[in-house]
């Protein structure tokens, strides 16, 4: 990649009027985000989603100075920069509908690594959150070295997380509400910048972008899109953490949650995830990987030998079986489209498949070959 393309691909962020999926939908009917800014408006206006208004945002010169601008400070910086048509992108985030087009990284994690794993919480963090945190990631850096602890460098349990992944040699990448210009809070300073070395630092704000407000909810979606689960340690009954969870459920994401007494604070929005069947409950990284099935060899999931071992199944059974074998999991309304099933006959077979010990129901409506 150039910089010439590299300057598109951030100009197309930079229009007023053209979001996340219309950019992404503009990116898929050209073939690339130079296009744009090179086809005449007559062209343009053909394209859905691209109104007048756009295309004169579009030929502002302000645009492209901008986005030469940025191309200087990541040179000057060495900040990689994924785009999402590249190999190089997060995929895990890449399957979400709202996925930056754009994102900048500084550090040394692959985005793409084997495992990853969010852990949020609230920012008034007890003696409590503080020593379960520490034990997941004791426990998860022993039984699966290698595991990305992603969080969001805020006060509280992410800054417990990030810290305790560097202690346990695990790397960990801190999601940011602002450009990479800048570090908030700047009370975590020094741990970002160790973090550079064994994890990194990642966003989709460019430089000059302050951390205000809003920026946190839409750094959560990146949090909890980039990893194959959430874990939830104390929260509230309102804040980002449940944000965090909420957004991962919707992205049919596993959601965990760690309990706490009915009588706490923090607790409260944990407690409330379980309750109401939102998250699963955990006390020990056993029960995130047992929910995980990593602890499942790949042989065990091999479909051609699971097909031995169930002779007894139905056709309609075998034909979940099948399905469920091939994938990570899925939700009930994607096995229902593609088995052509209607769901008063499917709930039933998957029950019963569970009871069978063949499937697992898990948080979301999603169910996965055991």
């Amino acid at each position: 990649m150039n910089d010439q393309d590299l300057i598109y691909r951030i100009g197309i962020t930079l229009i007023k009027g053209i979001g996340i999926v219309t950019a992404k939908q503009v990116i898929e009917t050209l073939g690339d985000a130079s296009f744009l800014f090179q086809e005449k408006a007559q062209r343009l206006e053909r394209i859905p989603g691209i109104s007048r208004r756009m295309i004169a945002e579009i030929h502002r010169p302000e645009v492209l100075r901008r986005a030469e601008q940025e191309v200087a400070f990541i040179e000057k910086n060495k900040i990689t920069p994924l785009y999402i048509r590249e190999d190089t992108y997060p995929s895990r985030l890449k399957e979400c509908v709202d996925a930056p087009v754009l994102l900048y990284f500084k550090g040394t994690a692959d985005l793409n690594a084997q495992k990853i794993i969010s852990i949020v919480g609230t920012r008034n963090a007890s003696p409590y959150g503080k020593e379960m945190t520490e034990n997941l990631v004791q426990d998860i850096a022993r039984m699966y070295p290698g595991t990305i602890i992603v969080s969001g460098l805020a006060y509280g349990i992410d800054i417990c997380a990030h810290k305790a992944a560097l202690k346990n040699a695990l790397p960990t990448v801190g999601v940011l509400a602002h450009g990479l210009d800048r570090i908030y809070p700047p009370a975590h300073r020094s741990v970002a910048v160790e973090m550079l070395e064994q994890g990194g630092l990642l966003t989709d704000f460019m430089s000059e972008t302050n951390p205000d407000r809003q920026n946190f909810v839409k750094r959560n979606r990146i949090v909890a899109g980039i990893a194959d689960c959430t874990v939830v340690v104390e929260s509230a009954g309102k804040g980002g953490a449940l944000i965090t969870a909420g957004i991962a459920d919707s992205y049919n994401k596993d959601v965990f949650a760690v309990p706490g007494k009915a009588t706490d604070v923090y607790s409260a929005g944990c407690n409330s995830l379980i309750k109401y069947k939102k998250a699963a409950l955990v006390t020990c990284a056993e029960d995130i990987f047992r929910e995980m099935c990593w602890n499942e060899t790949q042989e065990k999931r091999q479909p051609a030998v699971q097909r031995n071992l169930f002779p007894d199944l139905t056709s309609e059974e075998q034909a979940i079986t099948e399905f469920l074998a091939g994938k990570e999991h899925a939700q009930l309304n994607t096995i229902c489209v593609e088995l052509n099933l209607p769901v008063y006959q499917l709930a039933p077979l998957l029950f019963e498949l569970e009871m069978k010990g063949i499937v697992r129901c898990m948080p979301g409506g999603m169910y996965r070959f055991i």
